[in-house]
């Protein structure tokens, strides 16, 4: 008996708020496709998923989704683009790297879609949101667009 009550209080300890596993960085680096690069490091993907949580209080400051984020991105608004790195099939949105080039749109991934949805305060996850700059965040903001110009960009 007490063998059973102790094998099922350790699951509980790794669950997140959502009571999903929680895994860790490393691990959700496992499952990231080949084209995510750049990656942003552990402490980036904190600030990031931080900014996107204080962005998600003001309505048209994140744009989040492939066909939200596309349009605004074609229709030329400006702001950090984050992907997520574990989205399959990848075809579906190995495109918009470039056009965030073509555009001077800072850019980086993210290893978990259901770590950008968690941020956002929604139980699904997302493949990618756009952040606007406003003034409630504007420190954290600008900290995350020179890290994602720092790193390395892929040929």
């Amino acid at each position: 008996m007490e063998k059973e009550k102790s094998s099922k209080s350790e699951p509980e300890e790794s669950l997140d708020a959502s009571g999903i596993q929680e895994s860790s960085y490393e691990e959700k680096l496992q499952n990231v496709n080949t084209i995510a690069k750049p990656m942003a490091p552990k402490k980036l993907t904190k600030k990031i998923y931080k900014c996107i949580k204080k962005a998600s209080k003001h309505k048209t400051y994140l744009r989040n989704g492939l066909k939200d984020v596309q349009k605004h991105i074609r229709k030329g608004e400006r702001g950090i683009v984050v992907f997520a790195g574990d989205v399959f099939p990848i075809e579906i949105m190995c495109h918009l790297p470039i056009v965030c080039e073509d555009k001077e749109l800072p850019y980086c991934f993210t290893p978990s879609r259901q770590d950008i949805g968690a941020a956002m305060g929604v139980k699904r996850g997302s493949l990618m949101v756009l952040i606007k700059e406003h003034p409630d965040y504007k420190d954290i903001y600008d900290q995350i667009k020179t890290s994602m110009a720092t790193l390395a960009t892929p040929l």
